[in-house]
């Protein structure tokens, strides 16, 4: 099968890297931040707040005013059981500091602890945090709402492409994470039908949206979410049933329906009668294709110009290789010989009959 590839400056995509690392790092630092802003803040509130009302309350009790800056100071010592000072106060007000600070400590850090704990078992949470943040970063990319087998192989093409990708899907396995991974595809792990998981994607910022899931209910569920929440995104879905297929082309402005079936019957078909088809189109109802072909040594083809060949067949010769030389959109007065390798993209019909012309010498 042919392949394609854009490519794209390579300094400028290096720039773009690191300006999306920085904000990747930036974001992480900031979901990261949500996780321990409770303890955080207590602590420095208990910190910086109590130190206040603990200075305010010994000049109450008739001791001189410490410097704003010890007072934090103090209650750090409070909470280690150290007294702040070598003389115990005889106000009730200030003996319960001493004696609630160490409870308030151990509070604080054991929160502190819990989330860390939790974090540090659950690598997945975090995981899951970094790849959202990624994710966040892209804009421009290509989203693909399950990576098996069929997403996996289009997440491949769309990278040696040089698009950037994010990948969504409710399980993963590890080799797919893995190769995800090489590829430098984030993939946020959740039901693609949830909203905020496509929130999660950038599906705002994207330029088109890929449904390759195996269940046509799913993807046509998800097609409808990604439509709303983005009304110009290119859509391309994978289908197997023919009236969902021509229902969302109809109602839902889905560019383009595939069906792994029908993209690879005529490879199978041709195949079978000796046919290398490398592409079919179906264009206005018609369909067109591409062939791979071997020039019999005898046939019509033998001895003809590139032109003559393709005015009185009705088709494009798009490549012509002899000895290991290929040449692309070769000369109308390049002739071909026996031996000779053609490409050639023509209306299927004409397709059959070119072959069949071709093959015909060898038969007799």
């Amino acid at each position: 099968m042919p392949s394609t590839r854009l490519v794209l400056p390579a300094g400028r995509r290096r720039r773009t890297r690191w300006i999306r690392s920085i904000r990747a790092v930036y974001r992480d630092s900031l979901a990261l931040w949500r996780e321990f802003r409770g303890p955080l803040l207590a602590f420095l509130i208990v910190v910086f707040g109590g130190g206040l009302l603990y200075g305010e309350l010994r000049v109450l009790a008739g001791y001189p005013r410490e410097a704003y800056l010890n007072l934090p100071y103090y209650i750090l010592r409070m909470m280690i059981l150290e007294p702040p000072s070598d003389t115990p106060p005889a106000e009730p007000y200030l003996i319960v500091f001493w004696y609630l600070m160490p409870i308030v400590a151990i509070f604080i850090v054991g929160r502190g602890a819990a989330d860390f704990v939790r974090l540090f078992f659950d690598r997945s949470e975090r995981r899951n945090a970094w790849e959202e943040a990624v994710a966040s970063t892209y804009r421009n990319h290509v989203i693909i709402l399950g990576v098996g087998h069929v997403g996996l192989r289009v997440t491949r093409t769309l990278v040696g492409m040089g698009f950037d990708v994010v990948a969504i899907d409710s399980k993963i396995k590890p080799d797919v994470d893995d190769e995800l991974a090489q590829l430098g595809v984030p993939i946020i792990v959740a039901d693609g039908r949830d909203p905020s998981s496509l929130e999660k994607a950038g599906l705002p910022q994207a330029q088109a949206f890929i449904a390759c899931t195996s269940s046509d209910q799913t993807n046509l569920e998800v097609i409808m979410r990604a439509r709303d929440m983005n009304p110009d995104i290119r859509i391309v879905a994978r289908m197997w049933d023919d009236q969902y297929a021509k229902q969302m082309k109809q109602f839902m402005g889905v560019q383009a329906v595939l069906s792994a079936s029908d993209l690879a019957a005529p490879v199978f078909a041709g195949s079978a009668v000796g046919i290398e088809i490398t592409q079919t189109l179906h264009i206005n109802g018609v369909d067109y294709s591409m062939i791979r072909l071997h020039v019999e040594p005898g046939s019509f083809l033998d001895g003809g110009t590139v032109g003559e060949l393709q005015e009185a067949n009705d088709m494009d010769i798009v490549l012509h290789g002899r000895d290991g030389a290929v040449e692309v959109q070769p000369h109308n007065t390049t002739q071909v010989k026996g031996g000779d390798t053609l490409v050639i993209f023509a209306r299927h019909d004409r397709v059959i009959n070119i072959v069949e012309r071709n093959r015909s010498v060898t038969k007799k």
